[in-house]
């Protein structure tokens, strides 16, 4: 386990090119593995997620090549994965892990999954249960938790109503959707990230979306390859763009990044926060609403209260959302966010612990936290990051806007989805 040390840094200046979207760059690899034929992936994340992905796809007989930067893909289409040799490790990946039960759902072969410790812990039952009303063979710890073992084969359309608002979840079923008999159709509470309705439709998928409803016509004879170009990640992005609000005599550009309506939840509270924020050049990458932030230092945020309908376009920012609002004047609740205690790790719990030791007032709640702002953060010397990369992230950004010195420990999670986030970090406030 590694630790930095941060302390408070000068104002962040210039530009940043963030890491690839995590979220696209796991379904460019999924799909073009399942489609027939060569396709490329441009601008990948190349952090540990991703390459658990690639490495499953492997084990399961798909050639995949780097080359330049990018990612060559060949196919042997739906059918043509073979039975794999050994089980197949997910890491920490639960993005891996379920989208492959929903592939593995429809595969005439046996299978197992396993993961690290922190996705052993996360709950599967929810994309167990639907892919066995399809026809799928499933079994796992106490019918919820790695490890896991999957028998494909035939499947049966089904239609689902969506218990919670999950893209995996969602991504699951309609990969198994691709190789069930008939219309399988998908009902959503709110609207979860489309990435995969987005990019799949272009690989030749039958599928058609109509506000919360999903249909997918299976089975498929085989997806086309695609060239896919992969914005970067919003995600990413959002604790740069929160740093330079936080940070005085800050502007920051930030180029590149994904804008996709599912995903930009961060951007539209900025703007209710009055924050300096401004999307320059915007255009589409590969089907994705792509452009620039511009961001400067912000005094005098507002307080901004968040319900459930708001969160599924958070999910990933809400740590160093929560950082931010230390800073607004007044009190921010943010609410209808259970879901977030089973992420990498119970993202309540973490950043309400880990604020509340560098002094900030913080209530948690069952689904969510209130924080009463303007406060000034202290540095602490036992700060840490429960191996989750967004709550590490998070705290480093909180550290270097406080007062004294602050000790992350964990900070090797940063690994996950920005390799690179510490030599950033450094690089733009000297």
């Amino acid at each position: 386990m590694t630790s930095e040390t941060l302390k408070k840094a000068g104002p962040f200046k210039g530009q940043i090119i963030p890491p690839p979207d995590k979220s696209i760059s796991h379904r460019a690899v999924f799909f073009s593995s399942l489609a027939y034929g060569k396709s490329e992936v441009r601008n990948y994340l190349k952090a540990g997620d991703i390459y658990s992905t690639i490495n499953a796809f492997r084990m399961l007989g798909v050639n995949i090549e780097e080359a330049q930067g990018n990612l060559l893909i060949t196919g042997e289409g739906l059918y043509g994965l073979k039975e794999p040799k050994d089980v197949i490790d997910c890491g920490n990946s639960g993005t891996t892990a379920r989208l492959l039960c929903g592939v593995l759902a429809g595969c005439k072969f046996n299978s197992s999954l396993i993961g690290d410790e922190s996705l052993s812990g996360r709950p599967m039952g929810r994309v167990i249960e639907p892919l066995k009303k399809m026809g799928a063979n499933i079994s796992a710890k106490n019918d919820n938790y790695f490890p896991l073992s999957i028998t494909g084969g035939l499947l049966r359309a089904i239609k689902y109503k969506m218990p919670v608002a999950s893209a995996q979840l969602k991504s699951a079923i309609i990969l198994a959707g691709l190789f069930a008999d008939g219309e399988t159709v998908i009902e959503e509470l709110i609207k979860s990230r489309d990435h995969t309705e987005r990019m799949l439709q272009s690989y030749g998928a039958k599928m058609y979306v109509e506000k919360l409803k999903i249909t997918v016509t299976g089975p498929i004879n085989r997806l086309t390859p695609c060239d896919i170009t992969v914005p970067c990640d919003i995600s990413s992005a959002a604790f740069f763009v929160a740093g330079a609000l936080m940070v005085e005599k800050s502007e920051l550009l930030i180029k590149d990044v994904g804008l996709n309506p599912t995903r930009a939840g961060f951007i539209d509270v900025l703007k209710k926060m009055g924050a300096d924020v401004e999307i320059l050049d915007e255009r589409m990458v590969s089907g994705e609403p792509t452009g620039n932030l511009l961001c400067k230092y912000t005094n005098n945020l507002k307080p901004i209260t968040l319900a459930k309908e708001d969160i599924p376009s958070l999910i990933d920012e809400f740590p160093i959302l929560c950082v931010l609002a230390t800073r607004a004047s007044g009190v921010t609740e943010i609410r209808g966010a259970g879901e977030l205690r089973v992420k990498e790790s119970d993202r309540i719990k973490a950043i309400v612990t880990e604020l509340r030791k560098m002094g900030a007032k913080i209530e948690e709640y069952e689904d969510g936290v209130a924080i009463e702002g303007p406060v000034t953060l202290k540095g602490s010397n036992q700060l840490q990051s429960y191996g989750d990369h967004r709550i590490a992230m998070a705290l480093s950004i909180a550290a270097i806007s406080a007062e004294g010195e602050s000790v992350i420990n964990g900070t090797d999670a940063v690994g996950i989805s920005y390799p690179e986030f510490y030599d950033e970090l450094k690089r733009l406030t000297q």
